[in-house]
């Protein structure tokens, strides 16, 4: 399983408001049970098999796009562990316990 954070940004917009473009990106993620996902204020974070993050990645990418936005920007950084199975969840805890 991997953790991707995923911050997708719309360019040419009319105002400095995102939450309606935040919206249909995060749209498609309804609809793929495969993965879960976190909305935090900076981005998204997904948790899942890779080929399934970077499915929803693709949708949410695409979903972004529509007559007034002709370019969409998205950063994607994954953590992918073999030695062991962990979650976001997990690696917060860790860090909590260690305060």
């Amino acid at each position: 399983m991997v953790i991707a954070e995923v911050s997708i940004v719309p360019i040419g917009t009319k105002t400095s408001s995102l939450s309606k473009y935040v919206a249909k990106a995060i749209e498609p993620l309804k609809k793929q049970t495969s993965i879960s996902f976190n909305l935090t204020a900076m981005g998204t974070i997904l948790e899942g098999e890779l080929s399934d993050v970077m499915t929803a990645v693709s949708r949410m990418h695409e979903n972004v796009f529509d007559e007034e936005i002709n370019r969409v920007v998205t950063n994607i950084r994954i953590d992918d562990r073999h030695d062991k199975n962990t979650s976001g969840n997990y690696k917060i805890q860790s860090v909590m316990h260690r305060l």
